[in-house]
C-alpha cells in the first residue's frame, strides 16, 4: 500500500509540473488543499510534500524549494516575495511560513482592506521545522537552524541555533571548536544565580 500512494502521487506531480514554476524529479506531491501562482513555484529534486498543501504565491511572490527537502501533511506557505527553503530541509506536519504583514493602524478600517507589507523571509539548509512552528514575516533561519513544536519565531537567527518558544528564543548553539551544541545562558538565568 505505501507503494501505491507514492505512484498516485508522483504522477500528481508530472501532472502539476505543467503548470508549476519547476518540479524536478523524483519527487511527489500528495493532494494539496489550494495553491495560487503555480507559475511562481519551483520546487527541486526529491522533494515529498504530504497532503493538505496551502501554498499562495501573491503579486510577484515567489515560493523556492531546494532539492531532498521534505514538507510534512498541512503545510501553510504565502509568499509576497521570494520565500526559499533550502536544500535538506524537514518540515513537520501543520507548519506555517510567511513574508507577509498585515497593516491594522486604522482601527475603523477592515483588516483586509488595509495595506499589506513584505519583509524577507528565508529558511537556510538543512534546517528542521517542529510540528506547529509559525515561522512569521522577517525572519531568515540560517543553515542547520532546529525550531521546536509550537514555537512562533520572527527575526535573524545564525547558524546551527535551536529555537524555541513563543516568542522563538535561542537555547542552544552547535560550537564547531568542540563538536557538541551548548546550552545557551540566558541573562534572565544569571541574575537568579547572582
Amino acid at each position: 500500500m505505501h507503494r501505491v500512494w507514492k505512484i498516485c502521487w508522483g504522477v500528481r506531480a508530472i501532472c502539476y509540473s505543467a503548470v508549476l514554476g519547476g518540479f524536478r524529479f523524483p519527487g511527489y506531491l500528495g493532494p494539496p488543499m489550494f495553491m495560487l501562482g503555480l507559475g511562481r513555484m519551483f520546487f527541486g529534486r526529491r522533494v515529498r510534500v504530504f497532503p493538505g498543501l496551502r501554498a499562495e504565491c501573491h503579486g510577484e511572490g515567489r515560493l523556492m524549494v531546494g532539492d531532498d527537502v521534505a514538507i510534512g501533511q498541512g503545510f501553510h506557505v504565502t509568499a509576497m516575495g521570494p520565500i526559499s527553503i533550502g536544500s535538506g530541509t524537514l518540515i513537520t506536519g501543520y507548519v506555517s511560513i510567511t513574508d507577509i504583514e498585515h497593516e491594522y493602524a486604522a482601527i475603523d478600517v477592515p483588516i483586509l482592506q488595509q495595506a499589506s507589507t513584505w519583509k524577507e523571509t528565508r529558511i537556510g539548509r538543512n534546517c528542521f521545522l517542529g510540528m506547529g512552528a509559525r515561522i512569521q514575516a522577517g525572519t531568515i533561519l540560517g543553515d542547520g537552524c532546529i525550531v521546536g513544536a509550537n514555537a512562533v519565531v520572527r527575526g535573524e537567527f545564525p547558524p546551527y541555533s535551536v529555537i524555541v518558544g513563543a516568542p522563538g528564543r535561542v537555547v542552544k548553539r552547535y560550537s564547531p571548536e568542540s563538536g557538541t551544541w551548548q546550552r545557551m545562558v540566558s541573562a534572565h538565568s544569571n541574575e537568579s544565580s547572582a
